[in-house]
């Protein structure tokens, strides 16, 4: 069964050359002109990947995906963007993004990107594992869903992804190379993006995310969960 991509950008020709280029690999693609569209779309599809600009004619990236997330839509989410500066990459994955990638970019390196993020959110789901236990906390690798005194905790794919190592690898502490490498599958490590990561899992996870319980630093190591 095809991949189907949805490509949300205000410009034409951004939107016809990502589509085409994902087209050519054998990949569906619908295409939204607006945040609105977008969103109107999502209530009455499922997509493999959402590829969003940031900057819309309406209402902005961070926005959609804000409400994406908020409806509980956990579809692999990638950023595209003009904007080079360093907070607006870390707002984008605060609030839900599994990548960002700033314009111009390599067409291979965005297909690249998109077939990683697709992979891993299916390799979540599919797993036929037993559930993993830490304290309140119920991982089912099943499902790929996690679940705090029985009630389900909403995560997007990369929060899945990383809280699916700590709850593997319980009580080992991992620097933030070991974490970067094992979760996003890449040997540059980027410090921010971990550190907005681990901050999301608290809120969701912590009953004082302010000191965590769990999910804690190791100062000057890393982190261990457990």
């Amino acid at each position: 069964m095809k991949k189907r991509i949805l490509v949300v950008d205000d410009e034409k020709l951004v939107r016809n050359s990502v589509a085409a280029v994902f087209q050519r690999v054998g990949m569906e693609t619908t295409q939204a002109a607006s945040g609105k569209e977008a969103l109107d779309l999502l209530e009455r599809q499922a997509f493999d990947l959402i590829i969003l600009d940031v900057m819309l004619g309406d209402i902005d990236g961070f926005y959609v995906v804000n409400v994406i997330r908020q409806r509980e839509v956990h579809t692999p989410l990638l950023f595209l963007s003009g904007n080079t500066e360093e907070h607006s990459k870390i707002l984008g994955i605060s609030l839900g993004a599994d990548d960002y990638i700033t314009k111009p970019f390599s067409m291979t390196f965005l297909v690249t990107k998109a077939n990683a993020l697709i992979r891993r959110n299916e390799e979540y789901r599919e797993t036929p594992l037993p559930q993993i236990t830490c304290g309140p906390f119920c991982f089912d690798i099943r499902t790929y869903s996690l679940s705090k005194n029985g009630k389900t905790v909403p995560l997007t794919s990369k929060e899945t992804a990383l809280i699916s190592f700590f709850m593997k690898n319980q009580k080992q502490v991992f620097t933030k190379a070991q974490i970067y490498e094992h979760v996003w599958d890449q040997a540059v490590v980027d410090d921010n993006t971990i550190m907005v990561y681990v901050r999301r899992l608290r809120e969701k996870l912590e009953d004082d995310p302010k000191n965590p319980q769990y999910l804690r630093t190791v100062w000057g190591i890393g982190y261990v969960f457990g």
